[in-house]
């Protein structure tokens, strides 16, 4: 965990979370979610999209998805992790610490955002909620912004 994060911790340290809350959250996993991740995997092989890699290797900000040819990064934000202002939300508890865990995650977005545009790297972001609500849609945008360099 980061200092300045910690900082923000009554001690240093989580307090007053429920075993359930715990456990919830050590269930969370950073990469291959079935809800974002796969369901675009799967998504972009139905319509025949091809020639990107997951995650790949030794790119700044780590995208979801990347295709060589046209340099393209993909990103799928989860709701919560990232601060989205329809769906996200901060927790009751600790509150002072997810709030500057969100506010960092967003301002490393916009970071590496940054970043992969001056390598000239088209980057195609989309939040979870957009993924469960208009799938198709987001494969049309990826399929455009992919083929289009």
């Amino acid at each position: 965990m980061e200092k300045l994060l910690r900082d923000k911790l009554e001690g240093g340290k989580f307090g007053k979370v429920s075993p359930i809350n715990s456990r919830r959250m050590r269930a969370v996993k950073g990469r291959g979610n079935r809800t974002t991740e796969v369901s675009l995997r799967l998504a972009l092989t139905r319509a025949g999209i091809r020639g990107w890699k997951v995650h790949p290797r030794g790119l700044i900000g780590k995208p979801d998805f990347f295709f060589p040819a046209t340099q393209v990064a993909v990103f799928v934000d989860g709701c919560f992790w990232h601060g989205c202002a329809k769906c996200g939300h901060i927790p009751k508890v600790n509150r002072p610490y997810w709030t500057a865990k969100i506010l960092r995650n967003q301002q490393r977005d916009t970071e590496k955002a940054r970043a992969l545009r001056r390598l000239g790297i088209k980057v195609v972001r989309f939040w979870e909620h957009d993924m469960q609500g208009n799938l198709s849609k987001c494969v049309k945008t990826i399929k455009a912004a992919a083929t289009k360099r």
